[in-house]
């Protein structure tokens, strides 16, 4: 296969092939075609049979015996990459002048940007914007704090928080290569809610400095979404600063996660005729997503949970090195089982997977209680695949986009926020989020609910609208709202 290396000429990144490796699905050829050799339907030909599909083209200039065209090609296995490459190279009449990356392009120069509300056209509107008229906004504010949710952009922009530390399925990869995911998360704010929202990489992966810093930038934030912060520093970042700031603060890797599980379950539940306080549950992998879905179920009614990591399952009276593996301990596994998860698994209902690729067997699956739920969460390979296992579930569902049933978190974190930010709550609590979670359930009627239809798409519109609406009267029912929307008094 190969991997693309990266040079800009002009405003675009160009893109020369070595022998290495890709992860693109889709790319854009450019090609010096010499029409009085060859015709350009077999080039065409060429891309299809080797696994390309031909999505669009473009012509960037033409003369009497010359072409030069973009041709955007999309694979199903980057494999085919470098054979359709090695293929071009050969045709007589044909010259590959260089390969472009459609993700790199979207990326180039950055992807979100701030614009003005208001212009500025003359002497009185900078006064009003700028100095010095606008002394009286600052003085106003001095004098009531809490003029700055109505007088600034607090009032609706959240700052999106990473240190790098656990970035996708990289890793500790560091606030520079951090920073792609934070501002496709400020886009997925502003599209699916309206909520301005702005990447802040830190670079820094001591809690404490984490801690002073969104401390000291939160004036300018009505939320924080803490985001990638690697287990187990993100817990006592999230606890403290919720304890330490008035606005609301969500670590949108556990919470996000938990409230769209639990939404998918809710629906996977009706479905096969069972109901959340008699199901059996264990959840593989006891990270940070894993114990904030488990405090969610627990909240939303189950009584046997089972949490299984590398050392079994987690039972109470044992010391764990992880602290938060003895609060789980303590409030989970009643029944106080042992055993790998192998053994935890018989008669279970529901599996919950956020550990790592391929470790449960379709055995385990057989294993458990009739009509089994397997939610196998892991990225990018699930911790089995569903195809394995299609024929003996009740339902199953992944975190991949390339199956159905896929639990995003995107479903959850826009729709919050704007519930939130518009009460203007102090704190996202357990309450909100299983709001937020019954709302997206909502959307799936009887008539469409299914098997591989558990779940609405990221697209749906109706989500964040209905999240906001169902978050504010928690948070309204909850005590942590301040100011009450129009429509609720």
């Amino acid at each position: 296969m190969i991997s693309l290396r990266h040079y800009f000429e002009g405003d675009v990144v160009m893109e020369q092939p070595t022998k290495s490796r890709t992860s693109g699905k889709s790319f854009i050829l450019r090609l010096e075609i010499q029409t009085n050799q060859i015709k350009f339907s077999e080039i065409v030909t060429v891309i299809i049979e080797l696994g390309g599909d031909l999505v669009a083209i473009d012509v960037i200039q033409t003369k009497r015996d010359m072409t030069i065209r973009d041709l955007t090609v999309t694979v199903t296995d980057s494999a085919h990459v470098q054979d359709i490459v090695d293929r071009i190279k050969e045709i007589p009449g044909v010259k590959l002048i260089n390969i472009s990356d459609r993700t790199f392009l979207m990326h180039l120069g950055g992807k979100i940007e701030t614009k003005l509300k208001v212009p500025i056209q003359n002497r009185d509107d900078l006064s009003r914007v700028y100095t010095p008229d606008v002394a009286r906004v600052c003085l106003a504010i001095h004098e009531e704090q809490r003029k700055a949710f109505t007088l600034t952009i607090k009032r609706n922009t959240v700052a999106v928080v990473s240190d790098g530390s656990a970035v996708l399925g990289l890793g500790n990869i560091g606030p520079y290569a951090a920073m792609p995911v934070m501002e496709g998360k400020a886009m997925l704010f502003k599209q699916m809610a309206d909520v301005d929202a702005f990447p802040i990489c830190l670079d820094t992966q001591d809690t404490e400095e984490i801690i002073r810093t969104v401390k000291a930038i939160a004036p300018a934030f009505g939320g924080i979404n803490l985001e990638d912060i690697s287990s187990p520093r993100c817990f006592e970042i999230e606890e403290r600063l919720k304890a330490e700031l008035d606005i609301p603060v969500f670590h949108d890797d556990q919470h996000g996660t938990a409230v769209v599980l639990y939404a998918g379950l809710i629906s996977a539940l009706k479905l096969v005729g069972k109901s959340i306080r008699d199901a059996r549950v264990v959840v593989c992998g006891i990270g940070a997503a894993g114990i904030a879905c488990s405090k969610i179920l627990l909240a939303a009614g189950v009584k046997e949970l089972i949490g299984v990591d590398r050392e079994g399952a987690l039972v109470s009276g044992r010391e764990y090195s992880n602290k938060m593996w003895n609060w789980y301990a303590e409030n989970t596994n009643p029944n106080r089982v042992t055993g790998s998860l192998q053994e935890v698994i018989v008669g279970a209902d529901v599996f919950i997977g956020l550990s790592a690729g391929g470790i449960l067997k379709r055995a385990y699956v057989e294993s458990m209680a009739a009509d089994p739920i397997v939610f196998a969460m892991a990225n990018p390979t699930p911790e089995i695949m569903p195809e394995e296992i299609e024929d003996i579930v009740g339902v199953v569902a992944t975190g991949r986009s390339d199956y159905p049933n896929q639990i995003n978190n995107v479903l959850c974190f826009p729709g919050m926020f704007r519930g939130a930010l518009d009460c203007r709550a102090t704190i996202i609590n357990e309450e909100m989020k299983l709001a937020a979670a019954e709302a997206i359930a909502s959307v799936i009627t009887e008539e469409e609910r299914n098997k591989f239809y558990i779940i609405p798409s990221v697209f749906n519109d109706k989500i964040s609208k209905l999240i906001r609406e169902r978050v504010v009267e928690a948070a309204i029912a909850t005590g942590v709202a301040r100011r009450i929307p129009r429509e609720y008094r």
